[in-house]
């Protein structure tokens, strides 16, 4: 064990000093293997020479935009976990992937760009003595492999040998696992991984709604007429602050409540749905919060609205947590800690926006901002519709991905922006009119 222990730290070391200097002729692949009772869990650090680093960015770049889009991402993590092998006592594993994070092109053009893949395969029932082989095949050609195995969290779990080929693409671990698969205890070291689990899952929850730029586009043109009063077939003057955050408050819990029904259902086993026509409703809700943005089609039952289609989202961030292939009981305490994830990122991103609408919706510009986002959002929706039921290729992933990129200064250049176009046509003439 002594061994294992410093194996691991060396490699620890290794990566941090290849991480931090410029890759040049390999791409170096590194993996940890993370033991528990139940499932294994491997990391991988892929880090691209400046040699190589056009040829591993052409895979993942696939329409040669210079943007790493979701799908993108999400696909060449799937192209990585297909060059895996995964056995445990000869019986192959089918692994799930748990995150993925990415780098800018530019980053991995000058070699210090690294991409993060972290994926997870339940281990079947079996005795005392298990072996365990990871077989890494992709890009074989221009790579260099690293591979070893973390010091299990729990104590019943005892890495007796390890082995690798020359090139490291092959690593085979050898443990015993004492006291068989038993049933839940509730001791400290089981606390412990509950709490690392759900940690993990939360991380991912903020990820996955950060991530998922659909989610986020109905929720955002749902909010956009909220400052405002329904006159007839029009949007018409600020309905005032405190009608305008209870309106927000409505419409984002209800979105909450329903999508946390159907998450619970769905991840618990209990609703199945194909993903493809739930991918392809959403992208109507889009269509749906967009047309109510420019003419008042349900004033008034916006949160009935956002309920009804919070259940439907629900549904397609269950298929996350189903693509992970987590036990019964670690299923619970994911499904806490990526709801509150999805609530936590979807908060922030209401508490960034809210300050510019109620501040341009009592200007007449707000009309810009709330037509331009309708027409957006619209579009775009549109174009996800084309994708999901057509399988018509179009740019609106590319778009809306640029978009979500520069999220943040966006956000913040509109709240300056705002700030100062109020303080001029609000603020300073009453100002003016006191003064008189």
């Amino acid at each position: 064990m002594n061994q294992t222990v410093a194996a691991v730290g060396a490699l620890l070391l290794s990566l941090t000093t290849l991480a931090s200097a410029h890759r040049l002729d390999e791409y170096l692949q590194a993996a940890l293997v993370s033991l528990d009772k139940d499932q294994v869990q491997v990391s991988l650090r892929l880090i691209p020479g400046v040699a190589v680093s056009s040829e591993v960015t052409s895979s993942i770049d696939v329409n040669r935009d210079g943007i790493l889009s979701n799908i993108e991402q999400k696909n060449y993590a799937s192209s990585v976990l297909g060059d895996l092998s995964l056995s445990i006592d000869g019986h192959h594993l089918q692994p799930h992937i748990l995150s993925f994070t990415f780098p800018s092109i530019p980053e991995v053009k000058e070699g210090i760009g690294e991409i993060q893949i972290e994926f997870t395969s339940t281990l079947p029932r079996g005795g005392e003595n298990r072996t365990l082989i990871l077989e890494n095949h992709h890009q074989s050609r221009i790579s260099a492999y690293l591979v070893n195995c973390l010091v299990p969290r729990d104590k019943a779990i005892r890495v007796v040998a390890q082995k690798r080929n020359e090139m490291q693409s092959f690593y085979q671990l050898e443990y015993v696992q004492s006291g068989g698969q038993s049933e839940i205890s509730f001791s400290p070291g089981t606390l412990l991984f509950w709490y690392r689990g759900f940690n993990g899952m939360f991380r991912l929850g903020i990820r996955h709604i950060s991530e998922g730029t659909d989610h986020l586009l109905f929720l955002l043109a749902l909010l956009l007429p909220a400052p405002l009063l329904a006159v007839g077939p029009h949007w018409e003057g600020f309905a005032g602050v405190r009608p305008s955050l209870l309106q927000i408050l409505k419409v984002v819990t209800a979105f909450t409540v329903g999508h946390s029904i159907t998450l619970a259902l769905a991840a618990l086993g209990l609703v199945h749905v194909p993903s493809r026509p739930i991918e392809v409703l959403i992208a109507v809700s889009i269509l749906v919060s967009a047309a109510h943005a420019l003419r008042p089609i349900f004033p008034g039952r916006e949160s009935v609205i956002a309920a009804f289609f919070g259940l439907i989202h629900g549904l397609a961030f269950a298929s996350t947590l189903n693509q992970l292939g987590l036990g019964r009981w670690e299923r619970v305490g994911g499904l806490l800690g990526f709801n509150l994830g999805i609530e936590t990122m979807q908060l922030m991103v209401v508490v960034a926006t809210l300050p510019s609408l109620l501040l341009l919706s009592r200007t007449p510009a707000y009309a810009v901002l709330r037509i331009g986002g309708a027409v957006f959002a619209g579009i775009a929706s549109l174009g996800w519709i084309a994708e999901r039921l057509l399988n018509v290729p179009n740019p609106v992933d590319v778009i809306v991905g640029a978009v979500a990129y520069h999220s943040a200064l966006i956000a913040a250049v509109l709240f300056l922006a705002s700030l100062l176009y109020w303080s001029r046509t609000v603020a300073t003439p009453k100002l003016r009119l006191k003064e008189l």
